[in-house]
This record gives C-alpha cells, structure tokens and sequence, in this order.
C-alpha cells in the first residue's frame, strides 16, 4: 500500500552535515535520536514501499551505524534478490546512489558465472545486457582479473567479462528535491528495471555452489 514514505525531511540533509568528518562520541549521541528518525527510518519506509510493488523486493535490510563515521555518514541499505546478489542503495550527503550487484561470491560461483559467461547464449545475452546498462548511465565494475582466467581462450570474444571475479552495476539517482517527496520510490524503482535484466541473468546463473 502507498503512502508510508514521504520522503527524507530536508532536516536529514542537517543532520548528516552534522556529522561530516570524524565526529565525537559525544557529537554522535547527540544526534543519533534525529538520525534514526530522519535519516534510517524515512529508508525503512522506502524499501517497504518498493516491497508492495514486487514480492522478489521484500528481503531487505536497513543498516545501522556501526562504529565507523562513514556508516553514520551513509546510510546504506540492501535488497536481496539472490545468494551474493542484491540491489544496494545508499543514502547520504550527496543524494541517493543505487547500485545491482553480484559480489562476494561463494565457492564455485566464480566458475559457474564463468561457464556462463562463456557459453554462447547466455554469454551473448549477458555482453548485450551490460552494453545496455552502461548505456543507461551506469558505471560496470567489479573484482576483476589482469588476465583471463586459466582454461579459457585469451582471444575469447568476451574476455573482459570472464575476468570479472564480481559484477556491480551502480550510478548516482541525485540530490535534487524529489528525495524529500514520495518521488523518490518511484527513481527507485525506475532504477531497479533498468538493473532488472543483469540481477536476474545472475540469479538464473550464479546459483548457490555447493
């Protein structure tokens, strides 16, 4: 059901700026009551939202701050659409930034994103898939290798993909006025189609090892 997130309040911009650099213990507790409900909860109330359009959305978690000033300076979250394969989205003073990803892969996932790589139709259909997303605005990286793996051809037409150890497609959505309206479920979930067709080539392909 619509209607539970209205957007981050212009406030949470104040907060974070608050907390910019390597605030004190004390500067952190003084501002973790506004953090929670500025800045984590308006996140809550995001992803719940996008859950009601897609049951494959509904695994998500909220981070919270940890120790680190950086988790109190970004707030991050992630949706879990497969075994190492999510949708991440962060939230900080640059705006909100969403990323598709396959990493930390398992034993055994490595190789069988490598044998899919290389077959010719879901090797083709993952080439082409990238190309799109890059062409969507996204920036392609992940761990990748110097050199193509060992038991494949070095003048393999799709070398560059079977180096990668991991996959992340990601971009910045902005900072503009959308992120204190309702709008921005909406980005969100523009966003995730155009990350729809990768995420699910890798949770056809990149099963669980065993």
């Amino acid at each position: 059901m619509r209607g539970q997130f209205t957007g981050w309040p212009e406030q949470a911009m104040d907060v974070l700026w608050q907390l910019q650099g390597e605030p004190t213990h004390a500067t952190r507790e003084r501002y973790r009551a506004d953090r929670e409900r500025l800045v984590r909860q308006p996140m809550i109330a995001l992803l719940n939202e996008v859950a009601d359009t897609d049951p494959r959305y509904e695994d998500f978690s909220v981070w919270h701050y940890r120790t680190d000033s950086w988790w109190w300076q970004h707030q991050g979250a992630v949706i879990r659409l497969g075994r190492k394969i999510e949708i991440g989205l962060r939230f900080s003073l640059d705006g909100l930034r969403i990323q598709g990803a396959w990493w930390y892969p398992d034993p055994g996932q490595v190789d069988m994103f490598r044998e899919a790589v290389a077959s010719e139709g879901s090797g083709r259909e993952l080439s082409a898939i990238v190309e799109d997303v890059r062409k969507r605005g996204y920036d392609i990286s992940g761990d990748v290798m110097k050199r193509p793996p060992r038991g494949y051809p070095t003048d393999h037409s799709r070398t560059n993909l079977l180096r990668h150890r991991s996959l992340i497609a990601a971009r910045p959505l902005g900072c503009e006025e959308w992120l204190h309206t309702p709008e921005a479920v909406d980005r969100v979930l523009s966003a995730a189609a155009d990350l729809d067709a990768l995420l699910m080539w890798l949770v056809r392909h990149v099963k669980r090892a065993a």
